[in-house]
């Protein structure tokens, strides 16, 4: 199983609307991407600061789809990217970093 993570670092000034990252962009991709016998689900995860004297976290959002490989994902993904690319902008100013990992161990 293979991991396709999008993570957003945590930037001085950089804009992130979650209410429409979690209700109108994900839910578009959940319903392009899960079409796909290849994926297998994903999880948004916002970072948080615990207490007062915490460093804020690395990342603001980080979001993770699996998919039997990497094949499964490209066939899922690459018909849709275009609509994504255009979505970005409308939830964020901030530049992603991608990574694809493949998964090791789950419980």
């Amino acid at each position: 199983m293979i991991k396709f993570s999008i993570l957003y670092p945590n930037v001085k000034d950089g804009r992130f609307d979650m209410d429409y990252y979690l209700n109108k962009h994900m839910p578009m991709a959940i319903n392009l991407l899960s079409t796909h016998p290849g994926y297998k689900g994903v999880s948004v995860e916002r970072g948080l600061v615990v207490n007062a004297s915490d460093a804020p976290p690395t990342y603001i959002v980080m979001c993770h789809f699996l998919f039997n490989s990497f094949e499964d994902f490209r066939a899922a993904f690459d018909p849709h990217a275009v609509v994504f690319g255009e979505d970005v902008p409308k939830y964020t100013d901030i530049k992603s970093t991608v990574q694809f990992s493949e998964v090791a161990l789950s419980g």
